[in-house]
């Protein structure tokens, strides 16, 4: 069981990372994506679909 939640969160963080790559954010107050926690990583996933969705910018 250990190992398939283990699996979901390393597939999760790699789903925002690329989402977050794919928004343009790269690194941020000189830390690099891969450095973030999983709550910082969705604080600002959530940040940037929120901006998109209220800007119209839906895709």
């Amino acid at each position: 069981m250990k190992k398939l939640h283990r699996k979901a969160v390393q597939q999760k963080r790699q789903f925002l990372t690329n989402e977050l790559i794919r928004s343009g954010i790269y690194k941020k107050n000189n830390k690099h994506l891969y450095e973030w926690t999983m709550s910082e990583l969705e604080t600002e996933y959530q940040y940037i679909e929120t901006n998109r969705l209220e800007s119209g910018k839906i895709q």
